[in-house]
Parts: structure tokens; sequence; C-alpha cells
């Protein structure tokens, strides 16, 4: 199984690795506006994940493979809202021009939070306490890896 998830990700950063211009302001605000939506939700499913970490809350299997679903078919939605560049128009956002100047790279930060989640809910289903840390923490370094090169402070 691990195979076809592999292959997947793969799949994906090959048709991603083309960022295709904005046509108009209005799509390229547009397009923000969709990321920035995406962003907040896979906020919203990582800020319970951090609590359990941090021992602010107690550890539940069900929330954790729930937001690992919720946190792989966001990262699978990135991909979509990337391909269309922006910055030619000037819009409002955090993403740094690297993003389309390294696609395939930004594409394999993306595939490895997919890779992320799908660990998450595995570690999840199988209810293997000792393995949550690890799998919430690499959660979040794939996060962190994508905001350090292409992210503004």
């Amino acid at each position: 199984m691990n195979k076809v998830i592999v292959l997947s990700a793969l799949l994906i950063s090959a048709t991603a690795a083309i960022a295709q211009p904005a046509k108009s302001g209005k799509s390229a605000l547009q397009a923000v506006e969709y990321r920035q939506s995406i962003f907040k939700l896979i906020k919203s499913n990582v800020g319970v994940l951090g609590a359990m970490n941090k021992g602010v809350v107690p550890f539940d299997a069900s929330t954790l493979e729930t937001n690992g679903l919720r946190l792989e078919q966001l990262s699978l939605m990135l991909e979509d809202y990337f391909k269309i560049d922006t910055t030619q128009y000037p819009v409002n956002t955090e993403a740094l021009d690297d993003i389309w100047q390294n696609k395939a790279d930004f594409s394999t930060k993306i595939d490895n939070l997919t890779l992320a989640a799908q660990n998450l809910q595995a570690v999840a289903k199988a209810k293997d306490a000792g393995k949550y840390k690890s799998a919430v923490g690499d959660v979040f370094k794939t996060c962190k890896g994508c905001h350090k090169s292409y992210k503004q402070d």
C-alpha cells in the first residue's frame, strides 16, 4: 500500500510542476483567496494536534485520524490552487515568488505534507499511542519546511 501512496504523490508532483500565469488581476486575487482559505483550514486542523503534542488535551485516535484525513485532502487541493502563478499582480499574499521559480521543490514539500498526513492516519488507526507524538511532529516539520522556504515572515 505504501508504494501506491508514494506513486500517487509522484504523479501529483509531475502534473503540478508547471504553473500558468494568472489571466487577470481578478483571477490572481481569486486564486490567492482560495489558497488562503485552504491554509486557514489546515491551521484549524493542526491546532488540536499541537495541543495534543503539548499535553494540553489528551491524545485521541479518532481526532488524529479525522484531522489526518482532512490534512491529506487539503494538501492535495494546494497543488490545484498553486497552479496559477500570481506573481505579476499586486495581490496581498505571504507566498514568496520562489514558489513558482522552484515549483518542483514546492510540489515535493506539498507531497511531504500529504505523506505525513497519511502516516498520521495510519498511526491513529493502529491506535499506537507510542507513535502519536512522532506522527504529529512529522506533520509540523512539513509545514515548517515549506514556510521556511516559501512564506514571508
